[in-house]
């Protein structure tokens, strides 16, 4: 499914979706249930048959015989149930399987603002446990209800064919109590709710906490983070007592119904007996039928929990996928292909929010094919956010930014990204190997270029001294690593990648000025006939470059080279001289 069509759809609709390509196995489910409450069904009318005819007429052969028929019946029962347990299961995480790929691909689509917005731990929760409610509500939802119905509406059709006094009786009590369980259990849900509410909010604190503990020992904040985690674990305990309490009034009315239940069939069956309007056959074979009746009116009162925990987790489900993504390919985008290098800004403004001051203010910029142009200026400036208009991270708010002349709004941003190396001020290390890390660069790249991209990268010497070379483990976020080590792998991918426009965000910003040198000549060599954007503070690592720019409150201020703008006794000179002041 699209996003647009879960606009279009109710839940049942887009759950219904997710059924259909695996309908057959959800039928085998039904059928195998069916035949579940058939045998339950009819233990107790043969019960009552041999009672009345086989038993006081001593007819041995066909007394077991039944017996045999029963056993045989009970054993189809348990192979049903195992199929019902297994391959009703089985459909359920299909059904999950399903949903959390649509997801994933999804959040895939979502541009860099919404992930800007919303907490990784909420986000988690909605792609891993939120999607259990939903599998549980796909297996047993239908199963429960078809299973319950069929089971208690033939007990009680059978049961009028045999005292329809006692019968009605029944017919009256059932709703009676099911109503006053399905009240007890929606006062639980609620607690429940509030219970999840509070468990995904600790979840997000605690992997805030968790991410974070390095600062906090810097800091020496750690009690800050207990404290914090102690007013939410509290928070917890508040709701998770409430929720005991309401399922404490659930159970207990359930087993009060279930138990009373007997008694009244015996109250009433005995005296319908000692009036001679019934016989103890009768009276056995509706104890036996109230016995059947105890599971469906179990499951039937927690089908409407697994019914509002479900419906929840499809509803969040379904208004995270109504959440259109924002940078989409046009109709009949290109694919941006042998890629010279030029870059147009053409009047262009930004800003992240629609209601939001602008970032940047009509910012004009023409870069040559190859040409190395160098962003500086004070933080907060802009000089990111220029950058990252250009692979169409975020899409301009005013004017358009062209490669080679075409809008990168026109071409698929696939191949957009394809021809963009981008080393971001914050690198990102995968929890794997640093084989797989700098292989991120080109998937399909052999082990040699790997390595190969690891010298050019001024890494390979690191990487040779580790125990396990290539197949070091980086841990998460690269925490085994160094600064330094984590930039220069982060580097190697961009070598690997070999694109024809590069963007480089700081990326010498956590290398020693011995490791920086090296680098800064391999940017070089890489540089060389391709179109570089590199983000600096370090004024000492642009002066080599084509042109400098200049943001400033979202504008360029000053342009020109190295020599030009210090001649100038502008911003850029201001920067220069604070810089070598300090160094």
């Amino acid at each position: 499914m699209k996003t647009p069509d879960f606009h279009n759809q109710g839940l049942l609709r887009i759950f219904a979706h997710y059924f259909r390509p695996h309908l057959g196995l959800f039928l085998l489910d039904m059928a195998c249930a069916l035949l579940i409450s058939l045998v339950d069904l009819s233990f107790p009318y043969i019960s009552r048959l041999c009672l009345y005819q086989l038993i006081p007429d001593s007819r041995y052969r066909a007394f077991f015989a039944v017996i045999v028929v029963l056993v045989a019946a009970y054993l189809l029962r348990s192979f049903l149930q195992f199929v019902v347990t297994y391959w009703g299961h089985t459909f359920g995480v299909l059904v999950e399987m399903d949903i959390r790929r649509d997801l994933f691909t999804h959040l895939q689509t979502l541009p860099f603002s919404f992930f800007d917005k919303n907490r990784t731990g909420h986000l988690m929760s909605r792609l891993t446990s939120e999607l259990f409610d939903i599998t549980e509500l796909a297996h047993h939802g239908p199963e429960d209800l078809f299973i319950s119905g069929v089971t208690v509406i033939g007990a009680i059709a059978i049961l009028f064919t045999v005292q329809w006094r006692l019968a009605l009786l029944m017919l009256v009590l059932i709703p009676i109590f099911l109503a006053v369980i399905m009240r007890n259990r929606m006062q639980m849900q609620e607690t429940s709710r509030r219970v999840k509410q509070t468990n995904a909010g600790i979840n997000a604190d605690i992997e805030s906490s968790i991410s974070g503990m390095r600062t906090a020992k810097a800091f020496s904040n750690e009690q800050v983070e207990e404290d914090k985690f102690l007013k939410s674990n509290e928070r917890f305990k508040a709701a998770k007592k409430e929720n005991y309490k309401a399922m404490g009034r659930f159970f207990a009315s359930m087993e009060f119904f279930m138990s009373i239940m007997p008694v009244t069939v015996i109250a009433y069956g005995g005296w319908l007996i000692m009036d001679g309007q019934m016989d103890y056959v009768d009276l056995i074979t509706f104890s036996l039928y109230t016995s059947t009746f105890i599971n469906p009116i179990r499951k039937l009162s927690n089908l409407s929990e697994l019914l509002v925990n479900g419906f929840a987790a499809l509803s969040r489900f379904a208004e995270l996928m109504r959440v259109e993504p924002e940078l989409e390919d046009a109709p009949g985008a290109a694919d941006l292909e042998n890629v010279r290098g030029e870059i147009d800004v053409r009047d262009v403004s930004f800003a992240y929010e629609r209601d939001d001051a602008e970032v940047l203010h009509h910012v004009s910029l023409h870069v040559d094919p190859g040409e190395t142009i160098a962003v500086v200026g004070p933080s907060g400036g802009g000089k990111t956010t220029l950058c990252s208009l250009i692979p169409r991270f975020y899409d301009v708010t005013g004017g358009s930014i062209l490669i080679d002349g075409q809008d990168v709004r026109d071409v698929t941003q696939q191949s957009l990204r394809r021809n963009i190396g981008v080393v971001q001020q914050d690198v990102f290390l995968f929890a794997a190997s640093i084989m797989d890390n700098i292989r991120y660069g080109r998937p399909d790249a052999t082990e040699a270029e790997v390595i190969q991209a690891a010298r050019r990268a001024e890494i390979y010497d690191d990487i040779a001294a580790m125990p396990n070379g290539f197949d070091t483990f980086v841990g998460e976020r690269g925490v085994l690593l160094s600064g330094g080590q984590k930039q220069r792998i982060s580097i190697a991918r961009i070598f690997l990648k070999n694109p024809p426009v590069l963007i480089l965000d700081e990326a010498t910003s956590a290398l020693d000025s011995i490791t920086e040198d090296k680098i800064q000549r391999a940017f070089d060599e890489l540089a060389r006939g391709r179109t570089t954007l590199i983000i600096a503070h370090r004024l000492s690592t642009v002066r080599g470059a084509s042109r400098i720019l200049v943001v400033r409150d979202g504008v360029i201020s000053e342009e020109g080279t190295h020599e030009e703008l210090l001649a100038k006794g502008g911003d850029y000179a201001h920067l220069y001289r604070t810089q070598n002041l300090h160094s």
